[in-house]
Protein backbone atom coordinates (compact mmCIF):
# COMPACT_ATOMS: atom_id res chain seq x y z
CA UNK A 1 0.00 0.00 0.00
CA UNK A 2 3.08 2.30 0.14
CA UNK A 3 4.89 3.80 2.78
CA UNK A 4 3.74 5.77 5.17
CA UNK A 5 0.20 4.79 4.73
CA UNK A 6 -1.87 5.69 8.08
CA UNK A 7 -5.07 4.23 7.00
CA UNK A 8 -7.12 7.60 5.90
CA UNK A 9 -9.95 7.69 3.91
CA UNK A 10 -10.74 10.04 0.93
CA UNK A 11 -14.31 10.69 0.38
CA UNK A 12 -15.21 11.66 -3.16
CA UNK A 13 -18.15 14.09 -3.30
CA UNK A 14 -19.85 13.89 -6.42
CA UNK A 15 -24.17 14.43 -6.84
CA UNK A 16 -24.74 14.47 -2.94
CA UNK A 17 -23.30 17.62 -1.89
CA UNK A 18 -24.84 16.67 2.11
CA UNK A 19 -23.57 15.24 5.11
CA UNK A 20 -26.99 13.71 6.59
CA UNK A 21 -27.78 10.44 5.33
CA UNK A 22 -24.31 10.28 3.03
CA UNK A 23 -23.70 6.36 2.69
CA UNK A 24 -19.85 7.20 2.03
CA UNK A 25 -18.86 9.40 4.41
CA UNK A 26 -20.77 7.06 7.37
CA UNK A 27 -18.80 4.03 6.11
CA UNK A 28 -15.84 6.34 6.48
CA UNK A 29 -16.16 7.54 9.61
CA UNK A 30 -16.99 4.03 10.80
CA UNK A 31 -13.74 2.73 9.55
CA UNK A 32 -11.95 5.04 11.69
CA UNK A 33 -8.98 7.23 10.75
CA UNK A 34 -8.14 10.54 9.58
CA UNK A 35 -11.25 11.41 6.15
CA UNK A 36 -10.38 13.83 3.50
CA UNK A 37 -13.06 15.01 1.72
CA UNK A 38 -12.65 15.78 -1.95
CA UNK A 39 -14.37 17.72 -5.07
CA UNK A 40 -13.00 16.97 -8.51
CA UNK A 41 -13.85 19.13 -11.09
CA UNK A 42 -14.84 18.98 -14.04
CA UNK A 43 -16.90 15.89 -13.27
CA UNK A 44 -16.89 14.17 -16.15
CA UNK A 45 -14.87 14.11 -19.03
CA UNK A 46 -17.89 14.07 -21.84
CA UNK A 47 -17.70 17.33 -23.27
CA UNK A 48 -21.19 17.01 -24.78
CA UNK A 49 -22.59 16.36 -21.56
CA UNK A 50 -20.39 19.26 -19.43
CA UNK A 51 -22.71 21.14 -16.49
CA UNK A 52 -24.86 23.90 -18.04
CA UNK A 53 -24.49 27.43 -16.50
CA UNK A 54 -27.17 27.55 -14.64
CA UNK A 55 -26.28 23.88 -12.74
CA UNK A 56 -22.63 25.47 -12.48
CA UNK A 57 -23.96 28.50 -10.92
CA UNK A 58 -25.77 26.39 -7.92
CA UNK A 59 -22.65 23.85 -7.61
CA UNK A 60 -20.54 27.08 -6.87
CA UNK A 61 -23.02 27.65 -4.61
CA UNK A 62 -23.79 24.18 -3.11
CA UNK A 63 -20.17 23.64 -2.70
CA UNK A 64 -19.56 27.07 -0.53
CA UNK A 65 -22.40 25.44 1.64
CA UNK A 66 -21.02 22.01 1.83
CA UNK A 67 -17.20 23.53 2.69
CA UNK A 68 -19.15 25.49 5.00
CA UNK A 69 -20.45 22.58 6.88
CA UNK A 70 -17.67 20.34 7.24
CA UNK A 71 -15.65 23.79 8.71
CA UNK A 72 -17.85 23.35 11.04
CA UNK A 73 -16.71 19.88 12.12
CA UNK A 74 -12.77 20.36 11.29
CA UNK A 75 -12.86 18.89 8.57
CA UNK A 76 -11.68 20.94 4.58
CA UNK A 77 -13.05 19.98 1.90
CA UNK A 78 -10.52 19.44 -0.99
CA UNK A 79 -10.97 21.13 -4.58
CA UNK A 80 -9.16 20.09 -7.57
CA UNK A 81 -9.10 19.96 -10.90
CA UNK A 82 -8.44 17.34 -13.55
CA UNK A 83 -9.04 13.70 -14.45
CA UNK A 84 -10.74 12.31 -11.24
CA UNK A 85 -8.30 9.23 -11.52
CA UNK A 86 -5.03 11.35 -11.47
CA UNK A 87 -6.30 13.64 -8.81
CA UNK A 88 -7.52 10.89 -6.75
CA UNK A 89 -4.52 8.38 -6.36
CA UNK A 90 -2.22 11.69 -6.23
CA UNK A 91 -4.75 12.80 -2.74
CA UNK A 92 -4.25 8.95 -1.13
CA UNK A 93 -0.51 9.17 -2.27
CA UNK A 94 -0.18 12.73 -0.38
CA UNK A 95 -2.19 11.95 2.81
CA UNK A 96 -1.94 8.00 3.19
CA UNK A 97 -5.36 6.63 2.53
CA UNK A 98 -5.71 3.59 1.60
CA UNK A 99 -9.71 3.66 0.81
CA UNK A 100 -11.82 5.48 -0.97
CA UNK A 101 -15.52 5.93 -0.33
CA UNK A 102 -18.17 7.42 -2.97
CA UNK A 103 -21.63 7.31 -4.59
CA UNK A 104 -22.46 5.63 -7.47
CA UNK A 105 -22.82 7.57 -10.76
CA UNK A 106 -25.50 6.73 -13.75
CA UNK A 107 -24.01 8.55 -16.64
CA UNK A 108 -22.36 7.05 -19.33
CA UNK A 109 -19.66 8.22 -19.21
CA UNK A 110 -19.09 8.60 -15.82
CA UNK A 111 -20.20 4.99 -15.61
CA UNK A 112 -17.30 4.04 -18.06
CA UNK A 113 -14.73 6.61 -16.23
CA UNK A 114 -15.15 4.75 -12.98
CA UNK A 115 -14.20 2.00 -13.85
CA UNK A 116 -10.90 3.33 -15.10
CA UNK A 117 -10.30 4.96 -11.33
CA UNK A 118 -11.32 1.86 -10.07
CA UNK A 119 -8.46 0.03 -11.51
CA UNK A 120 -6.21 2.96 -11.04
CA UNK A 121 -6.14 3.21 -7.34
CA UNK A 122 -6.52 -0.38 -6.71
CA UNK A 123 -3.32 -0.95 -8.42
CA UNK A 124 -2.01 1.70 -5.86
CA UNK A 125 -3.38 -0.15 -2.98
CA UNK A 126 -6.73 1.97 -2.38
CA UNK A 127 -9.92 0.43 -1.67
CA UNK A 128 -12.76 1.82 -3.74
CA UNK A 129 -16.27 1.34 -2.03
CA UNK A 130 -18.96 2.79 -4.07
CA UNK A 131 -23.23 3.10 -2.82
CA UNK A 132 -26.33 3.90 -4.14
CA UNK A 133 -26.51 7.12 -2.03
CA UNK A 134 -28.90 9.33 -4.67
CA UNK A 135 -31.63 6.63 -5.48
CA UNK A 136 -34.17 4.87 -3.38
CA UNK A 137 -32.63 1.27 -4.90
CA UNK A 138 -30.05 -0.05 -6.77
CA UNK A 139 -31.35 -0.01 -10.45
CA UNK A 140 -29.53 -2.45 -11.31
CA UNK A 141 -31.32 -4.77 -9.17
CA UNK A 142 -34.93 -4.46 -10.34
CA UNK A 143 -35.96 -6.19 -13.22
CA UNK A 144 -38.74 -8.04 -14.27
CA UNK A 145 -39.23 -11.85 -13.92
CA UNK A 146 -37.33 -12.67 -17.02
CA UNK A 147 -34.81 -10.41 -15.76
CA UNK A 148 -35.20 -7.87 -18.09
CA UNK A 149 -35.47 -4.08 -17.59
CA UNK A 150 -38.73 -2.50 -17.43
CA UNK A 151 -40.03 -0.25 -20.06
CA UNK A 152 -42.91 0.14 -18.56
CA UNK A 153 -43.65 2.33 -15.15
CA UNK A 154 -46.25 1.25 -13.29
CA UNK A 155 -45.00 -2.46 -13.29
CA UNK A 156 -41.33 -0.91 -12.82
CA UNK A 157 -43.24 0.99 -9.77
CA UNK A 158 -45.22 -1.86 -8.21
CA UNK A 159 -41.99 -4.19 -8.40
CA UNK A 160 -40.20 -0.96 -6.74
CA UNK A 161 -42.87 -0.81 -3.69
CA UNK A 162 -42.07 -4.58 -2.78
CA UNK A 163 -38.61 -3.68 -1.42
CA UNK A 164 -39.87 -0.46 0.07
CA UNK A 165 -39.90 2.10 1.93
CA UNK A 166 -36.29 2.62 2.47
CA UNK A 167 -34.31 2.39 5.53
CA UNK A 168 -34.61 5.14 7.94
CA UNK A 169 -31.90 7.61 6.81
CA UNK A 170 -28.75 8.47 9.08
CA UNK A 171 -28.10 11.53 10.90
CA UNK A 172 -25.81 14.01 10.92
CA UNK A 173 -22.38 12.38 11.92
CA UNK A 174 -21.31 13.68 15.71
CA UNK A 175 -17.99 14.04 15.00
CA UNK A 176 -15.49 13.58 12.08
CA UNK A 177 -11.67 13.58 11.87
CA UNK A 178 -9.06 14.62 9.73
CA UNK A 179 -5.80 14.37 8.86
CA UNK A 180 -3.00 16.39 10.50
CA UNK A 181 -1.78 17.89 7.64
CA UNK A 182 -4.24 18.94 5.03
CA UNK A 183 -3.21 18.51 1.52
CA UNK A 184 -3.39 21.99 -0.78
CA UNK A 185 -6.72 22.63 -2.70
CA UNK A 186 -8.02 25.00 -5.28
CA UNK A 187 -9.84 27.75 -4.14
CA UNK A 188 -13.50 27.66 -5.12
CA UNK A 189 -13.36 30.85 -7.40
CA UNK A 190 -10.49 29.20 -9.05
CA UNK A 191 -12.89 26.36 -10.63
CA UNK A 192 -15.02 29.55 -12.29
CA UNK A 193 -18.05 28.32 -12.25
CA UNK A 194 -20.11 31.68 -11.37
CA UNK A 195 -19.09 33.84 -15.16
CA UNK A 196 -21.20 31.38 -16.73
CA UNK A 197 -24.83 32.91 -15.86
CA UNK A 198 -25.57 36.00 -17.03
CA UNK A 199 -29.24 36.16 -14.73
CA UNK A 200 -27.81 35.00 -11.50
CA UNK A 201 -30.31 37.86 -9.89
CA UNK A 202 -33.47 35.69 -10.64
CA UNK A 203 -31.34 32.71 -9.49
CA UNK A 204 -30.35 34.50 -6.12
CA UNK A 205 -34.20 35.53 -5.88
CA UNK A 206 -35.27 31.89 -6.58
CA UNK A 207 -33.49 29.59 -4.51
CA UNK A 208 -31.00 28.81 -1.80
CA UNK A 209 -28.29 26.33 -2.69
CA UNK A 210 -27.04 24.01 -0.32
CA UNK A 211 -28.56 21.11 2.00
CA UNK A 212 -29.49 23.17 4.46
CA UNK A 213 -31.59 24.83 1.57
CA UNK A 214 -32.94 22.30 0.64
CA UNK A 215 -34.22 20.63 4.23
CA UNK A 216 -36.40 24.06 4.48
CA UNK A 217 -37.71 23.68 1.70
CA UNK A 218 -39.10 19.80 2.23
CA UNK A 219 -40.20 21.02 5.55
CA UNK A 220 -42.18 24.08 3.85
CA UNK A 221 -43.77 21.88 1.12
CA UNK A 222 -44.18 19.12 3.91
CA UNK A 223 -46.13 21.59 6.18
CA UNK A 224 -47.80 24.11 4.00
CA UNK A 225 -48.24 22.50 0.25
CA UNK A 226 -48.31 18.36 0.53
CA UNK A 227 -51.92 18.46 1.55
CA UNK A 228 -52.83 20.06 -2.04
CA UNK A 229 -50.43 18.50 -3.80
CA UNK A 230 -52.74 15.32 -5.09
CA UNK A 231 -55.19 17.88 -6.79
CA UNK A 232 -53.72 20.76 -7.32
CA UNK A 233 -50.12 20.10 -8.40
CA UNK A 234 -50.62 20.59 -12.17
CA UNK A 235 -51.78 24.24 -11.46
CA UNK A 236 -49.13 26.18 -12.17
CA UNK A 237 -50.62 28.96 -10.70
CA UNK A 238 -50.65 28.07 -7.07
CA UNK A 239 -47.79 26.80 -5.32
CA UNK A 240 -48.49 23.35 -4.34
CA UNK A 241 -45.25 21.47 -5.59
CA UNK A 242 -42.27 20.27 -3.91
CA UNK A 243 -39.79 22.99 -5.74
CA UNK A 244 -37.20 19.99 -4.27
CA UNK A 245 -35.62 19.01 -7.52
CA UNK A 246 -32.75 20.96 -7.94
CA UNK A 247 -31.90 20.28 -4.03
CA UNK A 248 -32.17 16.19 -5.28
CA UNK A 249 -30.03 16.25 -8.23
CA UNK A 250 -27.18 17.97 -6.29
CA UNK A 251 -27.76 15.42 -3.73
CA UNK A 252 -28.67 18.45 -0.82
CA UNK A 253 -31.53 16.21 0.13
CA UNK A 254 -31.30 12.27 -0.12
CA UNK A 255 -34.31 10.39 -1.51
CA UNK A 256 -34.30 8.33 1.74
CA UNK A 257 -34.81 11.43 3.55
CA UNK A 258 -37.66 12.89 1.29
CA UNK A 259 -39.60 10.09 1.86
CA UNK A 260 -39.38 9.44 4.69
CA UNK A 261 -40.46 13.18 5.48
CA UNK A 262 -43.49 12.52 2.93
CA UNK A 263 -44.29 9.03 4.46
CA UNK A 264 -44.68 10.10 7.77
CA UNK A 265 -46.97 13.40 7.45
CA UNK A 266 -50.89 12.96 7.43
CA UNK A 267 -52.15 15.97 6.05
CA UNK A 268 -55.07 17.47 8.04
CA UNK A 269 -57.88 19.38 6.02
CA UNK A 270 -56.09 18.72 2.38
CA UNK A 271 -57.82 17.44 -0.57
CA UNK A 272 -56.45 13.83 -1.72
CA UNK A 273 -57.01 12.86 -5.05
CA UNK A 274 -58.84 9.68 -7.13
CA UNK A 275 -55.36 7.57 -7.02
CA UNK A 276 -54.90 8.07 -2.71
CA UNK A 277 -53.43 10.08 -0.90
CA UNK A 278 -51.48 13.16 -1.12
CA UNK A 279 -48.54 11.55 -0.05
CA UNK A 280 -48.95 8.40 -2.01
CA UNK A 281 -49.23 10.84 -5.25
CA UNK A 282 -45.43 12.29 -4.33
CA UNK A 283 -44.11 9.40 -3.55
CA UNK A 284 -45.38 8.42 -6.94
CA UNK A 285 -43.17 11.17 -8.46
CA UNK A 286 -40.16 9.56 -6.54
CA UNK A 287 -40.94 6.45 -8.49
CA UNK A 288 -40.77 8.33 -11.92
CA UNK A 289 -37.30 9.51 -10.88
CA UNK A 290 -36.20 5.99 -10.01
CA UNK A 291 -37.71 4.48 -13.41
CA UNK A 292 -35.96 7.67 -15.11
CA UNK A 293 -32.23 5.94 -13.43
CA UNK A 294 -33.61 2.39 -14.70
CA UNK A 295 -33.84 3.64 -18.03
CA UNK A 296 -30.24 5.15 -18.17
CA UNK A 297 -28.26 2.54 -16.52
CA UNK A 298 -30.38 -0.23 -18.87
CA UNK A 299 -30.32 2.03 -21.87
CA UNK A 300 -27.35 4.52 -21.92
CA UNK A 301 -27.88 5.45 -25.27
CA UNK A 302 -30.91 7.36 -24.70
CA UNK A 303 -29.51 10.56 -24.09
CA UNK A 304 -28.44 11.08 -27.62
CA UNK A 305 -31.10 8.38 -29.71
CA UNK A 306 -34.73 7.47 -29.32
CA UNK A 307 -35.08 4.24 -27.74
CA UNK A 308 -37.84 3.43 -29.69
CA UNK A 309 -35.04 2.70 -33.21
CA UNK A 310 -37.96 3.61 -35.57
CA UNK A 311 -38.11 7.15 -34.44
CA UNK A 312 -34.37 7.47 -36.14
CA UNK A 313 -35.96 7.97 -39.13
CA UNK A 314 -38.19 10.73 -37.86
CA UNK A 315 -38.63 13.79 -40.26
CA UNK A 316 -37.99 16.42 -37.69
CA UNK A 317 -37.64 20.26 -39.69
CA UNK A 318 -34.74 22.57 -39.12
CA UNK A 319 -36.02 25.82 -38.85
CA UNK A 320 -33.42 27.93 -35.79
CA UNK A 321 -36.01 30.96 -35.90
CA UNK A 322 -38.68 29.01 -34.29
CA UNK A 323 -36.54 27.09 -32.44
CA UNK A 324 -35.24 30.52 -31.14
CA UNK A 325 -38.58 31.94 -30.62
CA UNK A 326 -39.49 29.10 -28.26
CA UNK A 327 -36.18 29.90 -26.23
CA UNK A 328 -36.87 32.92 -25.75
CA UNK A 329 -40.66 32.59 -24.48
CA UNK A 330 -41.93 34.31 -27.68
CA UNK A 331 -44.09 31.56 -29.73
CA UNK A 332 -47.14 33.96 -29.77
CA UNK A 333 -48.70 31.21 -27.14
CA UNK A 334 -48.80 32.94 -24.07
CA UNK A 335 -49.19 29.10 -21.72
CA UNK A 336 -46.09 28.56 -23.45
CA UNK A 337 -43.98 31.51 -23.28
CA UNK A 338 -44.79 31.96 -19.77
CA UNK A 339 -42.97 28.82 -19.11
CA UNK A 340 -40.04 29.33 -21.37
CA UNK A 341 -39.19 32.75 -19.34
CA UNK A 342 -39.82 31.20 -16.08
CA UNK A 343 -37.44 28.86 -16.84
CA UNK A 344 -34.57 31.56 -18.74
CA UNK A 345 -35.35 33.84 -15.39
CA UNK A 346 -35.54 31.01 -12.30
CA UNK A 347 -33.80 28.03 -14.19
CA UNK A 348 -37.14 25.91 -13.32
CA UNK A 349 -40.46 25.42 -14.89
CA UNK A 350 -43.64 24.06 -13.25
CA UNK A 351 -43.93 20.24 -14.71
CA UNK A 352 -46.99 20.81 -16.49
CA UNK A 353 -45.90 23.26 -18.54
CA UNK A 354 -42.45 21.59 -19.44
CA UNK A 355 -44.87 18.87 -21.00
CA UNK A 356 -46.90 21.64 -22.66
CA UNK A 357 -43.85 23.81 -23.82
CA UNK A 358 -41.88 20.19 -24.93
CA UNK A 359 -45.16 19.37 -26.81
CA UNK A 360 -45.10 22.60 -28.65
CA UNK A 361 -41.70 22.04 -29.78
CA UNK A 362 -41.52 18.28 -30.69
CA UNK A 363 -45.39 18.70 -32.06
CA UNK A 364 -46.16 22.09 -33.21
CA UNK A 365 -43.31 23.20 -34.36
CA UNK A 366 -41.66 19.91 -35.43
CA UNK A 367 -38.47 20.24 -34.26
CA UNK A 368 -35.94 17.48 -33.08
CA UNK A 369 -36.45 16.31 -29.47
CA UNK A 370 -33.17 16.70 -28.81
CA UNK A 371 -32.77 20.72 -29.49
CA UNK A 372 -35.65 20.42 -26.44
CA UNK A 373 -33.42 18.41 -24.18
CA UNK A 374 -29.70 20.64 -25.16
CA UNK A 375 -31.61 23.84 -24.18
CA UNK A 376 -33.29 22.70 -20.84
CA UNK A 377 -29.94 20.95 -19.89
CA UNK A 378 -28.14 24.59 -20.31
CA UNK A 379 -31.36 26.73 -18.54
CA UNK A 380 -32.44 24.27 -15.61
CA UNK A 381 -31.25 24.16 -11.98
CA UNK A 382 -32.62 20.73 -11.70
CA UNK A 383 -30.95 19.42 -15.15
CA UNK A 384 -30.44 15.81 -14.86
CA UNK A 385 -28.99 13.42 -17.59
CA UNK A 386 -31.84 10.41 -16.90
CA UNK A 387 -35.04 12.86 -15.87
CA UNK A 388 -34.44 15.23 -19.04
CA UNK A 389 -33.99 12.23 -21.31
CA UNK A 390 -37.28 10.47 -20.38
CA UNK A 391 -38.94 13.36 -20.20
CA UNK A 392 -37.92 14.55 -23.68
CA UNK A 393 -38.04 11.01 -25.22
CA UNK A 394 -41.77 10.32 -23.30
CA UNK A 395 -43.12 13.82 -25.10
CA UNK A 396 -41.90 12.66 -28.17
CA UNK A 397 -43.21 9.46 -28.31
CA UNK A 398 -40.21 7.83 -28.72
CA UNK A 399 -39.20 6.49 -25.65
CA UNK A 400 -40.21 3.83 -22.49
CA UNK A 401 -43.83 4.45 -21.45
CA UNK A 402 -44.00 6.97 -23.49
CA UNK A 403 -47.32 9.38 -24.80
CA UNK A 404 -48.12 8.25 -27.87
CA UNK A 405 -46.91 10.86 -30.38
CA UNK A 406 -50.60 11.24 -32.14
CA UNK A 407 -51.34 13.06 -28.60
CA UNK A 408 -50.58 16.45 -29.04
CA UNK A 409 -51.51 18.74 -25.96
CA UNK A 410 -53.44 22.21 -27.40
CA UNK A 411 -51.64 24.81 -26.23
CA UNK A 412 -54.89 26.77 -25.76
CA UNK A 413 -57.18 24.39 -23.89
CA UNK A 414 -54.62 23.34 -21.43
CA UNK A 415 -53.90 27.06 -20.35
CA UNK A 416 -57.60 27.43 -19.71
CA UNK A 417 -57.53 24.18 -17.98
CA UNK A 418 -54.95 24.40 -15.67
CA UNK A 419 -54.14 28.06 -15.65
CA UNK A 420 -58.28 29.12 -15.41
CA UNK A 421 -57.72 32.36 -14.34
CA UNK A 422 -54.13 33.69 -16.41
CA UNK A 423 -52.59 34.07 -13.19
CA UNK A 424 -49.74 32.24 -14.19
CA UNK A 425 -49.16 34.30 -17.70
CA UNK A 426 -49.92 37.55 -16.49
CA UNK A 427 -46.64 36.68 -14.12
CA UNK A 428 -44.51 35.84 -16.35
CA UNK A 429 -45.79 37.42 -19.98
CA UNK A 430 -46.51 41.16 -18.18
CA UNK A 431 -47.22 42.21 -21.94
CA UNK A 432 -50.74 40.46 -21.51
CA UNK A 433 -51.31 41.56 -17.62
CA UNK A 434 -54.48 43.64 -18.18
CA UNK A 435 -55.66 41.34 -20.64
CA UNK A 436 -59.31 39.69 -19.72
CA UNK A 437 -59.41 36.23 -18.93
CA UNK A 438 -61.74 35.45 -21.26
CA UNK A 439 -58.84 35.67 -23.82
CA UNK A 440 -55.38 35.28 -21.69
CA UNK A 441 -54.70 32.52 -23.63
CA UNK A 442 -55.77 32.97 -27.02
CA UNK A 443 -55.13 36.70 -27.48
CA UNK A 444 -55.23 36.53 -31.00
CA UNK A 445 -59.61 36.04 -31.00
CA UNK A 446 -60.17 38.91 -28.59
CA UNK A 447 -61.74 41.97 -30.35
CA UNK A 448 -59.13 44.53 -31.38
CA UNK A 449 -60.97 47.10 -28.86
CA UNK A 450 -60.28 44.65 -26.09
CA UNK A 451 -56.63 44.38 -26.89
CA UNK A 452 -56.66 48.10 -27.07
CA UNK A 453 -57.81 48.28 -23.79
CA UNK A 454 -55.13 46.14 -22.48
CA UNK A 455 -52.70 48.39 -24.22
CA UNK A 456 -51.82 45.07 -26.34
CA UNK A 457 -51.21 45.45 -30.69
CA UNK A 458 -49.94 41.79 -31.40
CA UNK A 459 -46.75 41.65 -34.06
CA UNK A 460 -46.02 44.83 -31.57
CA UNK A 461 -46.22 44.72 -28.08
CA UNK A 462 -46.55 40.58 -27.50
CA UNK A 463 -45.95 38.63 -31.45
CA UNK A 464 -48.43 36.47 -33.42
CA UNK A 465 -48.66 33.43 -33.16
CA UNK A 466 -45.34 31.61 -35.14
CA UNK A 467 -47.81 28.45 -36.20
CA UNK A 468 -51.40 28.20 -36.48
CA UNK A 469 -52.12 24.94 -34.72
CA UNK A 470 -54.50 23.55 -36.22
CA UNK A 471 -52.32 22.93 -39.43
CA UNK A 472 -49.33 22.47 -36.87
CA UNK A 473 -51.44 19.22 -35.61
CA UNK A 474 -52.37 18.03 -38.84
CA UNK A 475 -47.89 18.36 -39.95
CA UNK A 476 -47.12 16.56 -37.03
CA UNK A 477 -49.90 13.80 -37.53
CA UNK A 478 -48.73 13.35 -40.95
CA UNK A 479 -45.38 12.91 -40.47
CA UNK A 480 -46.19 10.34 -38.15
CA UNK A 481 -48.19 8.40 -40.73
CA UNK A 482 -45.65 8.56 -43.25
CA UNK A 483 -42.79 7.30 -40.28
CA UNK A 484 -45.80 4.59 -40.32
CA UNK A 485 -45.34 3.95 -43.51
CA UNK A 486 -49.07 4.22 -44.27
CA UNK A 487 -51.61 7.46 -43.63
CA UNK A 488 -54.01 4.82 -43.52
CA UNK A 489 -52.85 3.71 -40.00
CA UNK A 490 -53.00 6.99 -38.23
CA UNK A 491 -54.57 6.82 -35.12
CA UNK A 492 -57.52 9.78 -34.54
Amino acid sequence: MGEGRVGGSLVWFRDDLRLRDHPPLRAANRRGGPIVPVFVWPPTEDASRAPGAVLCWWLHHSLEALAGALGERGLRLILRRGRPGEVLRELAEATGADALYCSESYAPAQRAADQEIDLHLERAGVRVQRFHSNLLLDPYGVRTRAGDPYRVFTPFWKSCLQRLPPEAPSPLPRRLTGPRRWPASESLAALELLPRVERAEGLQESWKPGEEGGRRQLARFVRQHLAHYALDRDRPDLPHTSRLSPHLRFGELSPREVWHAVARRKPRGGRTGRRGGAAEAFLRQLGWREFAHHLLVHFPHTPEVPLRPEFARFPWRTAPADLRAWQRGCTGFPIVDAGMRQLWHTGWMHNRVRMIAASFLVKDLLLPWKAGADWFWETLVDADLANNTLGWQWTAGCGADAAPFFRIFNPVTQGRRYDPDGDYVRRWVPELARGATEWIHHPWDAPRGRLEQAGVRLGRDYPHPIVDHGIARERALSAFARLRGSTGNRPR
